[in-house]
């Protein structure tokens, strides 16, 4: 069956050059062009992917409040925010909001194909992952492939897919740095260094919401990220 993509686009030109380049690359796309519409529709159904502007009509912040809702919704649906707005502003509140990329509509559409493609490989590989090595246990942290989930503690986390790729990363090998492109690596989207520094911000706030003293994710200045086992 096809991937379910909604697109989330108010210039019409855009939405059918997205619309037709995701359709002949095999995926079913439906498009909203207003907060409303989409709101409407993905109170009944919720796609496989989202991509999605920011500014909607006259409501320049739509999308962060369409993303917000669908984060409600559900933590691992994959958001991917395509818009005109470039500054490290826009970009780290969409992130902080829970998009797991973040792109310009200078971008190529072989491009953008190239990362929507990504983000559903992350899903489906780990989906496949042999139940063998499904869970992984290091101290209070327990990462579970099959069902893209992570506990701390006993507790729930709720992360998305990059977040979740994240975690599984650093997690796979404690006490050994990973570089922020070797992060990227794992995440599977060509992300900048703010990016993967974005994420680990708030991967760190999810985790201590449960745990005001959580630690495990260090800094190492200069080198990358490791993640250290109590």
């Amino acid at each position: 069956m096809a991937k379910r993509i909604a697109l989330v686009e108010d210039e019409p030109i855009l939405q059918q050059n997205y619309s037709m380049a995701l359709k002949k690359a095999g995926y079913e796309v439906m498009v909203y062009g207003t907060k409303q519409e989409a709101n409407t529709a993905f109170s009944t159904r919720l796609p496989d992917l989202v991509l999605l502007d920011i500014g909607l009509g006259d409501e320049p912040e739509a999308g962060f409040e369409i993303c917000r809702l669908l984060r409600q919704k559900s933590s691992q649906l994959p958001i991917i925010f395509l818009t005109a707005l470039d500054s490290d502003f826009d970009i780290i509140s969409g992130l902080r909001l829970g998009a797991d990329d973040y792109l310009t509509k200078d971008i190529s559409l072989p491009h953008l194909l190239a990362r929507v493609s990504a983000l559903f490989r992350r899903i489906d590989s780990l989906q496949a992952a042999p139940n063998a090595e499904s869970i992984q246990v290091i101290g209070q942290l327990e990462v579970n492939n099959e069902r893209l989930s992570v506990t701390w503690a006993g507790q729930l986390i709720d992360l998305t897919v990059s977040e979740f790729w994240i975690v599984n990363a650093l997690a796979s090998k404690p006490g050994h740095v990973k570089s922020r492109e070797q992060l990227m690596q794992a995440v599977k989207a060509v992300v900048d260094d703010s990016t993967i520094t974005s994420h680990i911000k708030r991967i760190r706030q999810k985790f201590q919401q449960y745990d005001s003293a959580f630690d495990a994710i260090e800094t190492v200045y200069g080198m990358g990220y490791r993640w250290n086992q109590h």
